[in-house]
């Protein structure tokens, strides 16, 4: 079944990959109207969230933020399926970055460096920063149930000299490149919600008390690790610039969990700032404290 899922299903993506990019949106905005006012996917998911977090805002502007939402949703959904086939010039002219000097300041010190990030903006091309730096990036990701989709998802990313690996793989995989000495460059989406058990840290995040990832943390402190976090904003539509901020040049230095406190104290910044960028289909605060 998983076989005849991508035969069916990975003609189609290819198809929209080839797109221009106008015709591209206009797939989105026929994907908008089929996701929020026909199938209503996980809308009401993204409602409660946004109430839960913001208390003071009226209906009217959560139905706002909530249809923000959607449009920039679909708009990543339809980037992620061109990342198979657009050109490097293109994505370099839609994926900027603002400050590349604290990369390249890690990388003359021959440093590895732990990237740490949230979903918000744009976090499906940042793999191509791999093509300013000669750190072999690894992604830190959730192996899809499809074996086929999954290796698909692996071919895009190695196409600009980064690796996605498993949880599981991580800290065998990034201590035997360090041992080679090969400058790796890790990237972690830190700011979803941990299983409830194996949760070490609980801190608040937009007010409200959850369990929080450290993984990013501590792998870092295990391997002598920079920790860099990078914020993405949209310019408009298919255009983002990325910023990089140095969390903690030697995490040794800062007691457990006061760099990712720090990391979630600087993804409010962005969501507060723009919270329609931000992934509010997960159910982020589903284990938080009561």
């Amino acid at each position: 079944m998983q076989l005849l899922a991508y035969i069916l299903i990975y003609p189609i993506l290819w198809f929209v990959s080839i797109l221009p990019f106008r015709l591209l949106y206009a797939v989105s905005d026929l994907l908008y109207i089929l996701m929020y006012h026909i199938f209503r996917y996980r809308k009401q998911t993204v409602q409660d969230n946004l109430r839960l977090v913001f208390p003071e805002k009226s209906d009217l502007e959560i139905k706002t933020i909530t249809k923000k939402f959607f449009h920039h949703f679909c708009d990543m959904i339809l980037e992620s399926i061109k990342s198979m086939n657009i050109s490097l010039k293109s994505m370099k002219a839609r994926y900027t970055f603002k400050n590349l000097d604290i990369i390249k300041d890690f990388e003359k010190q021959n440093k590895s460096i732990v990237l740490m990030c949230a979903h918000y903006g744009s976090w499906e091309w940042i793999f191509i920063l791999q093509t300013y730096t000669s750190h072999r990036g690894y992604g830190i990701y959730k192996r899809l149930q499809n074996k086929y989709f999954d290796r698909l998802i692996k071919s895009i990313r190695a196409r600009y000299n980064s690796y996605l690996i498993t949880t599981k793989e991580t800290f065998k995989v990034l201590e035997e490149a360090k041992k080679n000495g090969i400058l790796s460059m890790n990237g972690f989406a830190s700011d979803q919600s941990p299983k409830k058990n194996k949760a070490h840290h609980w801190n608040e995040f937009m007010g409200i008390k959850v369990p929080v990832h450290t993984g990013a943390e501590m792998l870092a402190k295990k391997l002598d690790m920079p920790i860099v976090f990078f914020a993405v904003e949209r310019k408009k539509r298919g255009y983002y610039e990325a910023t990089f901020q140095t969390l903690a040049e030697n995490p040794t230095d800062f007691k457990d969990y006061e760099i990712t406190d720090k990391f979630m104290k600087l993804v409010e910044k962005q969501i507060h700032e723009a919270p329609e960028y931000y992934l509010w289909t997960h159910k982020r605060w589903k284990h938080r404290e009561v």
